[in-house]
């Protein structure tokens, strides 16, 4: 008879030099029968900082209950969160994908510091998801992950807006396309209820990769966050963790596969989701010690097809999916296309292709079926040539030309960019760089949806191109290209560029490139220096002195971290 591990968390229970702990458990009001119970570690990134992770409180409550009907003790904490929403277009954008790292890094502290039994996170905003993620697959112990769910979307003369519209407002009324009086109407209408944004943009695309992972139930993720179901979805959530410990059942590196990051990577593409992803998947395959690069991404998008019709390049909201059935719908519909792996595991240990079994047919609206996809290939694709040796992505879905050449409008930061975005001192055709926004030269990459919004609302969304090492939000639209790599930070040819070098995009063949030769970068990159980075202090200095490339997730440590069992 094969004998099951003793808990871990035992560690801190059982023998009499544990007397003291004991007695700090007995403070909180753990009696004998509950220190006797799997300790499962329950966190949120619940608070004020944000709509997205307002009303996170009461999920963890019905987790708790789920814990404690399963029959574990459930021990609730929080980490921490930066909006992007609030801190766009200022220095505190900064501190945005830091916080992916502090998150997954506080979910190490906590639940290896205590020893816990098992996690269940939940999480309301862009870099609480992955940074959630990253620290569960890190830890490796029986885990569930559970998006906050999104806000429900505004509504405006007649029709469904959300947060993007309030961002492109604003270029909007600078070209007198809207008065002063309708950007406030639809400031005070575009986020009605509190959650994250409703459209397909970097929330509800790592909500749907963590149900393609495993990582999360199947049907979690569309739930929007003022939902009456989101509470036995959490419940269930508990009763699910607590399954994985008391039968062993798959642990996150059993569920985050190449396979998996394939079939999540295949979601993103097929619901023209938000190019963050290309980040974040590589930092969760990091963590399990899997190199899956943005190059892996890339060729999955190439041969997955568009069938979600979301916004920002199309027509719907999250609540619209929850409406036709959920991820599910698209998961179902993407493995009879032969677009997905089937026998990757879910969370609750079933195979894939037999847990979508029952979902929803496409309705054809939000969702279409393979033969009437939107597009043949997915909506985001990566560019490479002598301007971005190792790719920067495009977003495709919703764009109306996919090739675009013209002369580079050179900025060193986004604050430059902003001052001639707001004069509109800008010619159609420029190629507009915003560099030195790196993972180390930002530091921190910022996202430069302020920057793309205010020229989209200006009427030349589809007249210029834009180039960044930094990134661009979910919501971002038309010819805007992040995450270029090598940064210029770290020595790449975006570097190098002068204002006035003839840029080319072509989406369709995947290049970038600068009308430039080899021999003439070279003689460029003799003059170039590094940035200085003595003066950074506190967590930029840290950051900076640790992260690597974008195209590799942007992680800051080694990988594939053991824990070894104590008990």
């Amino acid at each position: 008879m094969t004998v099951k591990p003793k808990l871990r968390s035992r560690i801190t229970t059982d023998g009499l030099d544990r007397v003291p702990h004991r007695a700090f458990m007995r403070a909180m009001g753990v009696d004998d029968e509950a220190m006797a119970k799997p300790f499962v570690g329950v966190v949120t990134t619940a608070g004020e900082m944000t709509p997205c992770n307002m009303n996170l409180t009461p999920q963890s409550a019905a987790v708790k209950e789920g814990v404690t009907t399963a029959g574990g003790t459930p021990r609730e904490f929080t980490t921490i969160t930066v909006s992007d929403g609030i801190s766009m277009n200022h220095q505190g954008m900064k501190f945005s994908l830091i916080s992916r790292e502090v998150i997954a890094d506080s979910v190490e502290l906590v639940v290896r510091g205590h020893a816990y039994d098992g996690i269940v996170g939940i999480g309301g905003c862009d870099k609480n998801l992955p940074g959630l993620m990253m620290g569960m697959v890190r830890c490796n112990v029986p885990s569930v992950f559970l998006f906050g769910g999104s806000a429900l979307p505004g509504t405006w003369r007649g029709k469904d807006i959300s947060v993007l519209d309030a961002f492109e407002a604003v270029g909007a009324l600078m070209t007198k396309d809207m008065t002063k009086e309708e950007v406030d109407e639809l400031e005070r209408a575009c986020l009605p209820t509190t959650g994250a944004c409703a459209g397909q943009f970097t929330a509800n695309t790592m909500g749907m990769v963590s149900e393609a992972l495993g990582l999360a139930p199947l049907g979690s993720s569309m739930i929007s966050n003022v939902d009456e179901a989101r509470q036995p979805m959490a419940a269930l959530a508990g009763e699910i963790v607590m399954k994985g410990i008391e039968e062993e059942g798959p642990l996150p590196r059993d569920l985050v596969t190449i396979k998996s990051l394939e079939n999540a990577a295949a979601v993103v593409a097929a619901t023209g989701g938000s190019t963050n992803a290309g980040l974040h998947l590589p930092a969760i395959a990091h963590e399990a010690g899997l190199r899956f690069t943005l190059d892996d991404v890339a060729d999955v998008f190439q041969r997955t097809p568009l069938i979600a019709n979301l916004r920002p390049g199309g027509l719907y909201h999250a609540k619209d999916v929850f409406a036709v059935g959920g991820v599910p719908v698209i998961l179902k519909e993407l493995l009879d296309g032969g677009f997905l792996h089937g026998d990757c595991l879910t969370i609750t240990g079933e195979k894939l292709s037999a847990a979508v079994t029952d979902a929803n047919p496409p309705d054809g609206h939000v969702v279409m079926r393979n033969d009437e996809a939107l597009s043949e290939t997915g909506g985001l694709v990566v560019l490479k040539g002598n301007l971005c040796p190792d790719g920067a992505l495009l977003k495709v879905a919703g764009l109306k030309k996919l090739v675009h050449e013209g002369p580079a409008l050179v900025f060193e930061n986004e604050e430059a960019c902003m001052e001639i975005i707001h004069t509109k001192d800008y010619a159609p055709g420029s190629v507009i760089i915003i560099r030195n926004e790196g993972p180390k030269g930002g530091p921190g990459m910022r996202e430069m949806l302020g920057v793309t919004a205010l020229i989209y609302g200006q009427g030349m969304g589809e007249e210029v191109a834009l180039l960044t090492d930094g990134r661009f939000s979910g919501a971002t639209r038309g010819m805007c290209i992040g995450y270029a790599c090598p940064e210029a930070a770290a020595g790449g040819p975006i570097g190098l560029i002068e204002t006035g070098d003839i840029i080319r995009i072509d989406a369709a063949a995947g290049s970038i490139s600068v009308n430039l030769t080899d021999d003439e970068l070279l003689a460029r990159r003799e003059n170039w220096s590094p940035p200085d980075f003595t003066k950074l202090a506190g967590a930029l200095q840290k950051y900076a002195a640790t992260v690597g490339p974008a195209n590799l997730g942007a992680v800051t440590h080694a990988g594939n971290v053991k824990w070894e069992r104590e008990v």
